[in-house]
């Protein structure tokens, strides 16, 4: 069975990618679609308290951050399930979707790149949202590392041509 990996984030050109997809591979009837996310990295307030935990003070801790994790994954659900109905509605069959994501990274970019390069995926599709060239050098983007670093796999950029909004700015 062949594999597609789409790594989507929430926003408006992610979900173009997906779109995509949709669009182009709903004939395929060998194929898998992956839709992949990237969990922020724990905040460092959750870790540094500037001294040693006690037993008790780590199991809080933990706690915390499973709380923490709970919420992400909660936020995460409409984003997948959004998602999966755009896959469904071109044509790819349901039990051919599947998701999954990953926490404590500190480079998205280098998380999609592993998950691409391990996973057994023929090919990685990202969204990019178009900005000027000099707004792409000076801030980079998920995107641009990952063309820079090279998934090892063929990468396929969905492109919208106005700016996206991050999730966080859709706030």
């Amino acid at each position: 069975m062949k594999r597609i990996l789409v790594a989507i984030d929430g926003s408006p050109c992610a979900l173009k990618a997906v779109e995509y997809v949709g669009r182009y591979f709903s004939g395929a009837g060998d194929l898998e679609v992956v839709l992949f996310h990237v969990l922020p990295y724990v905040p460092a307030g959750f870790w540094d308290d500037g001294h040693i935990l006690t037993g008790e003070e780590r199991e809080e801790r933990r706690r915390v951050i499973d709380r923490w994790m709970e919420n992400q994954m909660v936020r995460l659900e409409p984003v997948f399930r959004e998602a999966a109905e755009v896959l469904a509605a071109g044509g790819i069959p349901r039990d051919r979707i599947s998701v999954k994501s990953v926490s404590d990274s500190a480079d998205t970019a280098e998380s999609i790149i592993e998950e691409a390069q391990t996973g057994g995926y023929q090919m990685l599709v990202m969204g990019r949202c178009g900005r000027s060239p000099a707004s792409r050098f000076l801030l980079g983007s998920v995107t641009g590392k990952v063309i820079s670093r090279g998934a090892g796999i063929p990468l396929c950029v969905v492109e919208q041509e106005d700016r996206c909004l991050t999730p966080e700015e859709q706030k």
